[in-house]
């Protein structure tokens, strides 16, 4: 399992990272597929056009040990062999990727399933910062944004 929270200008880690990672996993005989999602920086919305996107988290062991957590159930209730998240935390712009997962399980369902979880799990119970700078103004969002 890696579950990492990275500062923007430490080491990039990808999605085909996490994939390569997942394919030498002791369960990669019993597996059928592997679900990837890359959340990145989006530009503009209705009335907003960012400049730059700040992403911060109080206490990074806290919210790896959270991320953990989720994981570990996730696993368990979709019954999947493994996930793997990285969360990107720092300055960034309009392409960027934030936030990263991927999924190896046996089968499509369950697995997109658990995907789907542990990105829902991640943005609504992990106490992340975002803050929006744009030509509009500054616009903050807590976890759950």
């Amino acid at each position: 399992m890696v579950v990492q929270v990275i500062k923007a200008k430490d080491d990039k880690i990808t999605a085909a990272d996490l994939i390569a990672d997942l394919k030498k996993n002791n369960k990669i005989d019993y597996s059928g597929v592997i679900f990837t999602f890359e959340g990145m920086v989006r530009g503009k919305d209705e009335n907003m056009h960012l400049e730059k996107l700040i992403l911060s988290t109080p206490d990074v062991e806290k919210t790896v040990d959270e991320i953990e957590k989720i994981v570990d159930n996730t696993k368990i209730k979709y019954n999947v062999h493994e996930i793997s998240v990285v969360h990107y935390i720092g300055e960034f712009y309009t392409g960027d990727t934030l936030f990263l997962v991927a999924v190896l399980g046996s089968h499509r369902n369950e697995t997109l399933e658990a995907l789907k979880e542990t990105i829902e799990n991640v943005k609504f119970n992990v106490e992340f910062k975002k803050e929006e700078i744009s030509k509009e103004g500054r616009k903050t969002i807590l976890a759950g944004g």
